[in-house]
């Protein structure tokens, strides 16, 4: 497939005077799977972020990606930063230009001896999601939108320890390198039980097997392709549910000084923001 192409977004000057960078600007959506604003986003504009560290000669660019840019594994033998990709099977065009920013940025490194670390958290909970992102899985559960839970399951992490690691890449860790930054290994229906007690509702009951979560994906897709607008779902994030997204993160531990707070301090946290926001 023929990724389209962009303009350099106008960043030329904006370096200017600073000594490094944290490039954590990115667009995450997944519903279409398929969108061209992503590759403008997520692919040109680290481009032009890349072109204007260059410029400015900075000591250290620090680059957020996301973990699922690499293999992911089972519980017992987890994914980590040396797993090849493995979301191509998807069709989702947020985890392929992720992926074509991370390579976008090694090569730069490789070729310019661009002086950047990447760092690639999990699934974020906490505090001030504003939009919200992933906080809006809470949200569902909390007001009784989500009746069961899919086979798979994915790592946590509280958005806290990764803003702790993202700073500390910017003196620590090894120029060129990934570090994932995650915390938990939770099944589906762990993790949304686990939400579920801590906001004090019923956790969602019903075990769904893959087939029916891919066919309600794919009816959704199908919804999608009718009508022109996006469904609640669509074929790719059933198919990403099914699968079990779990990683090891020991190297951002030990290299970035990765904090490890309790997945259940981040719900906490999470739920606490949400009510004093007034967004239940």
């Amino acid at each position: 497939m023929l990724k389209p192409t962009w303009p350099s977004l106008p960043l030329a000057g904006a370096a200017t005077g600073c000594g490094a960078i944290i490039h954590a600007a990115a667009l995450a959506s997944v519903n279409p799977a398929r969108n061209p604003a992503l590759w403008a986003v997520n692919v040109e504009g680290t481009r032009a972020v890349l072109a204007e560290a260059r410029r400015a000669g900075v000591r250290r660019l620090v680059y957020v990606g996301t973990a699922n840019v690499f293999g992911f594994g089972t519980r017992e033998n987890p994914g980590d930063e040396t797993r090849p990709y493995a979301g191509a099977r998807y069709g989702l065009d947020y985890m392929d230009s992720k992926r074509a920013a991370t390579n976008l940025v090694l090569q730069t490194v490789a070729d310019e001896q661009l002086p950047a670390v990447l760092v690639h958290p999990t699934f974020m909970l906490g505090p001030d999601d504003a939009k919200p992102t992933s906080g809006a899985l809470l949200l569902e559960i909390y007001r009784g939108k989500v009746p069961g839970y899919p086979p798979g399951g994915k790592n946590y992490v509280h958005v806290r320890d990764v803003a702790h690691a993202t700073v500390n890449a910017l003196n620590l860790g090894r120029v060129g390198e990934s570090y994932i930054l995650g915390n938990e290994n939770l099944s589906y229906h762990e993790a949304f039980a686990l939400m579920a007690d801590l906001m004090s509702v019923p956790a969602p009951r019903w075990p769904l097997p893959a087939g029916l979560a891919q066919l309600y994906g794919e009816l959704c897709s199908l919804q999608t392709r009718l009508t022109g607008r996006p469904g609640r779902l669509n074929a790719a994030m059933t198919a990403v549910a099914n699968d079990g997204h779990y990683f090891a993160v020991e190297k951002a531990r030990r290299e970035l000084g990765l904090p490890q707070t309790p997945i259940a301090e981040a719900i906490t946290d999470a739920f606490a923001w949400f009510r004093a926001q007034q967004y239940i």
